[in-house]
């Protein structure tokens, strides 16, 4: 089945980078889980009170306007089954092998939330779930907690 992009979605890319805009429109012809872009570019007050909140962990995201190129780098994905709306990370590795096959394609390096210590999931050898395990046990053998955000996506 091949899944697209809803209106609400494609605004939600509004003022995001055209590179991962292309990635997010050809992933979702590749995905086998349907999702829905629910948040692109945010305010600098919007990420200040995600921080706070312990959603986030910087105030440097790639979803605020660059100044440099006037575009965000980030978006965030949701998974859905149905019209039902679902945060099951095993749904989100299977997002992520999508956007690593349209990062590939399209030559964009892109990296994930789940697995932050791969650069570009584009050159990484194996799957996403293999990629988010990697830096589950990295953070681990550090003994640091790892910070898994299944559903974010931003140019590497």
């Amino acid at each position: 089945m091949t899944f697209h992009l809803s209106q609400r979605s494609l605004d939600n890319l509004e003022g995001v980078d055209p590179q991962m805009v292309a990635v997010v429109k050809l992933a979702i012809t590749k995905t086998k889980i349907d999702f829905g872009v629910i948040e692109g570019v945010r305010t600098i007050e919007c990420q200040r009170e995600l921080v706070a909140a312990g959603a986030s962990k910087t105030m440097d995201s790639k979803h605020i306007l660059s100044i440099v190129t006037g575009y965000g780098n980030a978006v965030d994905l949701m998974a859905y089954i149905g019209s039902r709306g679902s945060w099951e990370l095993n749904l989100y590795d299977d997002i992520a092998d999508a956007m690593s096959e349209a990062g590939r394609e399209l030559n964009v390096p892109i990296k994930w939330g789940a697995a932050w210590t791969v650069n570009d999931i584009c050159e990484w050898g194996g799957s996403m779930e293999s990629a988010m395990n990697s830096y589950i046990d990295t953070r681990r053998s550090q003994n640091r907690r790892p910070f898994i955000d299944g559903p974010h996506f931003e140019l590497s």
